[in-house]
């Protein structure tokens, strides 16, 4: 049999679900996240690929917040929404085949890409933060979340993600449409430079940038993740 055909018995074998050690978050690739879950978690909606055990799913509107109607209907994608996962088994996540990692807070806070968020866990606090300018809604992501407190979270990048420091002495600028995450203390402005037009994205808002001073960290992906509304929304 030619090295590339797989009998059924060795593709079951070598792609069945591996036994982990059971934590709460594992991965069993690097783009499939397995949720040991006993109790409650978040996850983005429509990320639920596999599910085993007793587990329901009720969609839960993050805009619930206080934003209000009109803001709910400015919002559109699957990143817009949140399913609280409730029960014992193992669900099985994944996002258009991004890169998953799994980062611990330990009573930090961080802000997260709508987009990039996959799961977490029920101790962590979520806000749910519009970005400032229509400009860089229409960009990319439109809506960030902070996660503050001890817990873990799950992210997606498309490829391998690099983490900028920022310092007082050395601020850093970005894509939206590349921006995955950054520092929970830091607040990013919005700025338009028409000379860098040709050098930051090539989407609607490709003369808009990220700009982050300060002290702390900001993540990027080698990719430019453009979502558009949902005109049914």
């Amino acid at each position: 049999m030619s090295e590339s055909h797989h009998s059924i018995d060795s593709f079951v074998h070598n792609t069945r679900e591996r036994k982990l050690d059971g934590g709460l978050f594992e991965l069993e690739s690097e783009r499939m996240l397995d949720i040991n879950l006993n109790g409650e978690v978040w996850i983005k909606m429509g990320a639920m690929v596999a599910y085993t055990g007793q587990v329901t799913f009720v969609r839960e509107k993050m805009l619930e917040q206080g934003l209000g109607n009109l803001l709910k209907k400015a919002v559109s994608g699957e990143g817009a929404r949140l399913t609280k996962a409730s029960g014992n088994g193992s669900v099985f996540c994944a996002d258009t085949g991004k890169k998953i990692t799994i980062l611990q807070l330990q009573d930090e806070s961080i802000c997260v890409n709508g987009n990039d968020v996959l799961a977490f866990e029920m101790s962590l606090t979520n806000e749910i933060k519009m970005m400032r300018k229509m400009t860089a809604m229409l960009s990319g992501g439109l809506f960030n979340i902070r996660l503050t407190g001890s817990g873990l979270v799950a992210v997606t990048s498309h490829y391998d993600p690099m983490t900028l420091p920022v310092t007082p002495d050395q601020p850093v600028t970005t894509d939206p449409n590349a921006t995955i995450l950054w520092s929970g203390n830091l607040e990013p402005d919005f700025k338009t430079d028409i000379q860098l037009k040709s050098f930051f994205g090539r989407g609607s808002g490709e003369s808009v940038q990220m700009e982050f001073r300060g002290d702390g960290f900001v993540v990027v992906q080698p990719f430019e993740e453009v979502y558009f509304q949902n005109k049914g929304s």
